[in-house]
């Protein structure tokens, strides 16, 4: 079951450590997206199929303190209609080409023969 997870780690106004956090919550497994929010940036929002408890535990021993503010379940509603708009925006149409070629650049051309049965026979000796 997908969930949205918010934790707060103590980061400090350090670009490292929230770089660091990032990439920690970014390598747990069952994890589809990462955010940082909040006022000072010290919120990390994480969505997917993940174990909350083990992701802020190693937040914890790797960043700083950290502690779980909310966990609820994701809108699938949200997530098929962002689905359904990244994919008509990517819509490709398919262009028929005017030229064919019979036998395009790299193949070869075989011609066909009809044998036609010779009764005399093309040894002399016979």
């Amino acid at each position: 079951m997908k969930q949205k997870v918010v934790i707060k780690v103590s980061m400090g106004d350090h670009e490292k450590c929230r770089s660091k956090a990032l990439k920690i919550a970014v390598s747990f497994s069952g994890v589809e997206s990462v955010a940082l929010q909040g006022p000072e940036k010290d919120q990390i929002l994480v969505i997917g199929d993940i174990d909350t408890v083990s992701l802020a535990t190693l937040l914890r021993k790797k960043v700083g303190h950290s502690e779980i503010l909310s966990v609820g379940a994701v809108d699938q509603k949200k997530e098929e209609e962002k689905k359904d708009a990244t994919i008509n925006k990517n819509e490709v149409t398919m262009v028929t080409p005017l030229y064919y070629t019979m036998y395009p650049y790299g193949s070869t051309h075989y011609s066909v023969y009809d044998i036609v049965p010779n009764h005399e026979p093309s040894c002399s000796i016979m």
